[in-house]
């Protein structure tokens, strides 16, 4: 049953934007939602569960039961003044919470921004994070309705509840007086609570995941007697790694001691099978099957489900009721056939989650877990893979098998694997918040079409690739190719493939084009130390392969040294020589060594696919000599902090000599090149940021008036959302009617453009100078206006289909008189179909320099990114626009104006004046931190910005704010609901 169906009233005002899905710190799920007066028989048969002690500590006397009128108090509730939350697992809450608005003196209120909060914890769920999860979702309600602050009273023998307020991270003041604790603090998130907000978030993921693969028993749900079916080809490769004897784990790739296995200490795994109409006493491969997973005896863990999609909801209800913890959902038929099928899948996650379970799939491909102390294989793979240190996850079940197959036939092993379909539930930030914390994978490899949650991806992405490099392919590059089926918010269907590269690029993510790419570049950072820079050698027996390895690196921004051709008469001990030679030069970073099959000095005919000497018809692709002496550099190489790739032509024995080394090969030059370009730049962004941490930093500015520019935006939208004059009885909060304070919190409010007034005066409160404009709809006025800015000026029109147009010749410069003033007037107003259409205005003209373009949007998605680039059509043709996340720091904006390719036009190109790039950072640290501080502001567009050699100007503004926060990162922990 769907609790939060039920518990709706008939309330015009019930806010279900409230309602929420959330991991508990066990991985299970439960459901916050408002309590409602439908909610009575639940809250009695909640409170008959908690123990007396609870009770005591709740009301500070015994409290044995809740009287009638307490059940109409805690059931009852204006969702304002009064609120109550409950958590809700399997339609029975396990705890409530509950504030009052309060004044000054402790009194109920309506005006008041404090408020008195209680919590209340059944036993069995005490330890779980529930309550930790409330507090969350509590004071995130309260600010919304305009409280700042909460006061709880907690007896001292209640330390369970004095941590949970106590260990959130707000700022708090703590009193004790008359044997009670009084607790007072501020609901404005701090640095430390959002640190422990994540924190939280982050243990939450990485344990749902670890149950998911790593369960005691494992049941599948839809076995056949047909052995071709989906149900029974599960079946039989969960047996042949779970419940029989695993094969012996293999070393990986990577020459290092392997891990010591663990004693294994649970239960004896099973493996059990379901077939709704299976005969009593029916076996197949040896399991036994039931007709129901309630038949079975034990407790189920994971739950595979191949029935048809008719079948899934009766599936899912009685896996709730045995207490499974998650579901492999095989079956298709879902989001990925249309409106009706994604109807469907959005049921079947809610159906889940209310019974405390996760989700992969549906249209699932499966998951993999190699350890060979708990190894798993609930997929459609045959063969459990080897073991290694790939965590793979993808979005496809038809590039997974490839994922896998590529993994085999290149001999690297796998940690564990995740194929999940449409992703309606558990994701791919889930399996990176596991991978962090999994000692087993080294390297993360992601197939993504789309993303649900862009911000959350690259905040987990970036503190994941601190220690651990993360590859992507990004399929569906272009918003009309979006596979259907996938789970993706409207304002994420569109992101830009420019912002993706932003947020990879941010996150310190290895972007990749091709399936060959990513495991090109996983090998090579899986197998070889991390480059210490980008100086490269160049080694081999091939003075033309050698080139095109030269070259390939130019292309990708290394610096190549001359290659050095030791012939193709080179000997193992040549190639020794010239290894050890470029490896101990303090001047080279990594070594490319490249090599071709070693051919004679006599006459050679082409003979059976390969080139032979005629003394010599059965020579082999390779020298072991040289083999030989690739493995000992690559020893050398190890130690000396160095990599060393090979990139060969026509050899087929060598790579396979090397594997044993951990020495990748290519079969391309241009691929070990791409392979070495793309972890320099990785390298380099891990020093980076490391260095970042230390050096790095928000300037504090001057002129900043939060506040103020608080209190502007505010006001704006209040003005826009008292459509009607409320009527008396209407509550007042904060100085916003109701009525405006629920069109502003709930979703669904559109953008505002401000006037320019109002725009010019929100962002002077962060030290925002725009230069100023007066109307010129005749020439008269055009005149006055004139006199009153002071020459010289420009007139230029404004209207929207004009605005930064200069090439339709609505912009006249360097208007240094009235006569010239007066000329341009008429000129425009015949060109431009009359001056009151253009919306002619004059300006005072700005100091020559270069034309530049700074933009901060806001997307829901995304979230706040800071935009730079150069104004004119070239730019804009070339797409030459340069981003990064707000908050910006000083470093951040630095290489932001200098990422750009028309960069040189700022620093003084063709013997020009270099222009004043302090300034123009300052201004980018200035919008930053504006749409960073007030985030009901979506978009601000500042162009042109004329940076002249000392000072800037701007030239124009446009200001969008939003009758709602637009960002929800930093809002309490939520489970997607799409």
């Amino acid at each position: 049953m769907d609790d939060s169906a039920a518990a709706h009233p008939d309330q015009p005002d019930y806010p279900q934007h409230w309602e929420a899905d959330v991991l508990l710190r066990d991985g299970g799920t439960a459901r916050i939602r408002p309590i409602t007066p439908g909610d009575a028989g639940r809250l009695v048969e909640f409170y008959e569960q908690v123990s007396e002690q609870s009770k005591y500590f709740r009301f500070f006397a015994p409290y044995p039961r809740l009287s009638d009128k307490d059940v109409r108090r805690f059931t009852h509730h204006d969702f304002v003044n009064r609120v109550g939350l409950a958590v809700v697992v399997r339609d029975r809450f396990i705890a409530t919470v509950r504030y009052d608005r309060i004044d000054a003196e402790g009194r109920p209120s309506d005006t008041g921004t404090d408020a008195e909060v209680a919590f209340l914890v059944q036993d069995a769920h005490q330890g779980r994070g529930v309550a930790s999860a409330l507090l969350e979702h509590i004071a995130a309600v309260a600010q919304e309705r305009g409280i700042r602050r909460f006061q709880a009273e907690v007896l001292p023998e209640n330390r369970k509840m004095v941590k949970v307020f106590t260990d959130a991270g707000y700022t708090q003041h703590r009193s004790f007086a008359d044997g009670v604790v009084h607790l007072e603090f501020d609901l404005e998130q701090t640095d430390r609570s959002l640190a422990v907000m994540r924190a939280r978030e982050h243990r939450a993921e990485a344990r749902s995941v670890q149950r998911l693969l790593t369960p005691r028993s494992v049941a599948v749900i839809g076995v056949s007697r047909n052995p071709q079916t989906v149900g029974r080809a599960i079946l039989r490769d969960l047996l042949g790694g779970f419940a029989g004897e695993p094969a012996e784990p293999k070393e990986p790739a990577e020459p290092k001691q392997p891990a010591e296995p663990k004693e294994p200490t649970e239960p004896p795994r099973a493996v059990y099978a379901v077939n709704r109409n299976a005969p009593e006493g029916t076996e197949l491969d040896g399991v036994p099957v039931h007709r129901s997973i309630l038949e079975i005896p034990g407790p189920v863990d994971l739950a595979v489900i191949t029935v048809p999609e008719g079948a899934v909801p009766a599936a899912v209800a009685e896996c709730g009721a045995h207490g499974v913890q998650g579901l492999v959902v095989v079956t298709a038929g879902y989001a990925e056939t249309g409106p009706e099928g994604r109807d469907r899948q959005r049921a079947l996650v809610r159906q889940a989650r209310a019974a405390g379970m996760r989700v992969v799939g549906p249209n699932a491909f499966g998951l993999i877990n190699t350890d060979p102390d708990r190894p798993l294989n609930a997929s459609l793979a045959p063969h459990l893979p080897e073991r290694g240190g790939f965590g793979i996850f993808c979005q496809s079940g038809a590039i997974g098998v490839a994922l896998l197959e590529a993994a085999h036939r290149r001999g690297l092993g796998v940690s564990s694997f995740a194929s999940v379909g449409n992703r309606s539930d558990v994701s791919g930030n889930d399996f990176l918040q596991y991978w962090a914390e999994d000692e087993a994978t080294e390297v993360v490899l992601l197939y993504l079409e789309s993303f649900g949650n862009p911000r959350k991806f690259t905040r987990i992405a970036r503190r994941l690739a601190a220690v651990k490099p993360v590859v992507v392919v990004k399929g569906a590059r272009h918003t009309g190719s979006l596979p259907p089926g996938h789970a993706v918010p409207a304002t994420a269907t569109g992101l830009r493939d420019a912002t993706v590269d932003a947020l990879f690029e941010q996150a310190g993510v290895i972007r990749v084009t091709t399936i060959t790419e990513l495991y090109d570049t996983g090998e090579m950072l899986a197998q070889q130390p991390l480059p210490p820079g980008d100086r490269v050698a160049v080694v081999g027996n091939s003075d033309s392969l050698g080139l095109l390895t030269y070259d390939a690196c130019l292309s990708a921004g290394l610096r190549p040294r001359t290659p050095v051709d030791l012939t193709t008469a080179a000997t193992g001990e040549n190639f020794r020589i010239a290894l050890d030679t470029a490896l101990a030069d303090p001047a080279v970073d990594a070594v490319i060594a490249v090599a071709i099959p070693p051919i004679g000095t006599s006459a050679h005919a082409f003979m059976g696919g390969r080139l032979t000497g005629p003394d010599d018809p059965e020579m082999g692709s390779d020298d072991p000599e040289i083999a030989a002496a690739l493995l000992e550099a690559g020893v050398r190489a190890r130690e000396s902090g160095k990599p060393l790739l090979l990139a060969h032509l026509a050899l087929t024995d060598l790579p396979l000599r090397l594997r044993e080394g951990g020495i990748p090969a290519y079969a391309a030059p241009e691929r070990a090149v791409r392979a070495l370009a793309h972890a320099v730049h990785y390298a380099q962004w891990r020093r980076r940021t490391a260095e970042a941490e230390e050096t790095a930093r928000v300037p504090e500015l001057d002129r900043i008036d939060e506040p103020a520019a608080r209190a502007l935006v505010e006001a704006s939208l209040n003005t826009r959302a008292a459509v009607s004059r409320p009527s008396p009885a209407t509550t007042l909060v904060r100085g916003a009617t109701r009525r405006s304070l629920l069109f502003r919190t709930q979703p669904g409010g559109a953008r505002i453009t401000l006037p320019d007034a109002e725009a010019r005066a929100l962002l002077d409160c962060y030290g925002i100078d725009v230069s100023p404009t007066l109307p010129a709809p005749d020439e008269e006025t055009a005149v006055r206006a004139a006199e009153r800015l002071g020459y010289p000026v420009a007139l230029k029109a404004t209207a929207p289909h004009l605005r930064h147009r200069p090439d339709l010749g609505s912009v006249r410069l360097d208007l240094t008189g009235e006569a010239g003033l007066r000329r341009a007037h008429r000129e425009l107003d015949a060109l431009l179909g009359g001056a009151p259409q253009a919306e002619l205005v004059v300006q005072r003209l700005a100091p020559r320099g270069v034309d530049t373009v700074i933009g901060a949007t806001v997307d829901p998605a995304v979230g706040a990114i800071l935009s730079f680039g150069l104004a004119g059509a070239p730019a804009e043709l070339l797409g030459d626009v340069a981003h990064r996340l707000v908050p910006a720091t000083d470093q951040d904006v630095a290489s932001l104006i200098r990422e750009v390719r028309a960069a040189p036009l700022l620093f003084g190109w063709r013997g020009a004046e270099a222009v004043d790039t302090a300034a123009l950072e300052e201004l980018l640290l200035r919008v930053s931190q504006l749409v960073d501080d007030v985030p009901e502001i979506a978009s601000v567009d500042l162009e042109p910005v004329v940076v002249a050699p000392h000072g800037l100007a701007i030239l124009g503004a446009r200001v969008r704010i939003a009758p709602l926060p637009v960002r929800s990162d930093l809002g309490p922990r939520a489970m997607s609901t799409l």
